[in-house]
């Protein structure tokens, strides 16, 4: 057997280990080349019982170790089996489940997600992917990306905590502060003030005060803003002087969360510096510290597909067409893929907006009739096809005149 894929080349293996990793034990499963079972056993997560059982398998021949989760709980195995010079690989969670369905039965147990680990990289090595982690920048960038990424969801989760009190207490001044919350002179406001309460009781001269030393170009129009939404409203609603003395909790607890993700993309911009394809993924228009760091965790160098069309498949953004004689066809946006990788795709597009030559391309598709969330996936499309290219010829972006209309996605 013979192929390449992921970086890999599948031919003279003699073991095809598949783990199914747990937090505290996994399940191994090894196959010879013709299906025969060379192990079936649950497997603690230590380092010297995966030694053990990684010398075992060597005397049969050179070991294949492949894991359904990379990172986390796989961290171990896989720092494990690279130190013990075996090659590692990473079969997705969605290509296992459908290779699941070929496998007679139904039932969810360790033992048989192991051998379809085991029996897909024997028979199937297309399905598999490189596992970067020997990469010690990638590796820390993941943490950090990952540490990133809870804090993104407490600062939605907070902020939304607070523009719902808002809304419940005082509907106009809600309009006023909720699209703004993240700025520190709101911010500073509720936290300072509170409420509508609050604010009125500080009156104009102290709101401008605290505003002007937090923006002090929105910080006149922002109180104007303030002091008329509270005039919009005399009555006071039931729960008012509840939130009064937690909205500043809540803007301390998301001042806090946002200066958080300030310093992590310092530390994310830092490491970034140290890999060779930053520069390369930075330079291209909407790709930012955050997205780049995405960006490689998820293809690496890009060595892993083959066309620009696997990546944009791989990423989800690739349309799928659908045939059944005369009653379906056409081609229909993709419902899988990689989720994390196409959301970065999606935000780089949409920053990207700005770009003239993006924007050109995105206004050609909404000429067409496109609604904006099909145009942006389209402008997305467009750009992985060229973000293959500039991590293929490790270039940087090398925009086109505006003039020149790029090929349809």
């Amino acid at each position: 057997m013979r192929c390449v894929e992921a970086g890999l080349v599948h031919d003279g293996y003699g073991v095809f280990l598949g783990l199914d990793v747990g937090k505290g034990d996994h399940h191994a499963v090894g196959l010879a080349p013709d299906g025969k079972r060379l192990h079936d056993a649950p497997l603690p997560n230590t380092e010297v019982r995966l030694r053990q059982l990684f010398d075992k398998l060597a005397r049969h021949g050179a070991v294949l170790v492949v894991v359904d989760q990379p990172a986390s709980i796989g961290a171990l195995p896989v720092a494990v089996a690279r130190a013990c010079g075996h090659q590692v690989a990473y079969l997705p969670g969605l290509a296992m489940r459908r290779i699941a369905d070929l496998h007679p039965g139904s039932a969810k147990t360790d033992a048989r997600d192991a051998y379809v680990i085991a029996d897909a990289a024997r028979t199937l090595p297309h399905t598999l992917r490189r596992v970067d982690t020997g990469d010690e920048t990638l590796a820390e960038l993941e943490v950090l990306v990952g540490f990133d990424d809870d804090l993104a969801g407490e600062a939605t989760r907070v902020s939304n905590r607070i523009r719902g009190l808002l809304t419940q207490i005082h509907p106009a001044l809600e309009r006023v502060l909720g699209p703004k919350v993240h700025h520190k002179a709101v911010l500073e406001l509720l936290s300072r003030c509170g409420g509508p309460v609050g604010l009125r009781k500080a009156g104009r001269r102290k709101l401008l005060s605290i505003a002007a030393a937090h923006a002090p170009r929105m910080g006149e129009r922002l109180v104007e803003q303030i002091m008329a939404a509270l005039d919009e409203q005399s009555v006071t609603v039931p729960g008012t002087t509840a939130a009064e003395t937690i909205l500043p909790r809540l803007a301390d607890s998301l001042r806090d969360v946002l200066r958080q993700r300030d310093q992590v993309a310092g530390e994310v911009e830092r490491m970034l510096d140290a890999h060779p394809l930053a520069p390369v993924l930075t330079s291209m228009p909407g790709i930012g510290v955050r997205t780049a760091a995405r960006i490689l965790l998820e293809v690496g160098d890009g060595t892993a597909f083959a066309t620009p069309g696997h990546l944009a498949a791989y990423a989800g953004l690739a349309p799928v067409t659908r045939r059944s004689g005369s009653s379906i066809r056409g081609e229909h946006p993709p419902r899988g893929g990689n989720k994390n990788l196409k959301r970065a795709f999606f935000l780089a597009a949409f920053a990207a907006l700005a770009d003239p030559t993006s924007r050109a391309y995105y206004d050609r598709k909404r000429a067409e009739g496109k609604r904006h969330n099909a145009a942006l996936i389209c402008l997305a499309r467009r750009r992985c096809d060229v973000l293959f290219a500039m991590l293929r010829d490790k270039i940087p972006y090398q925009p086109r005149p505006t003039d020149q209309a790029p090929a349809p996605a």
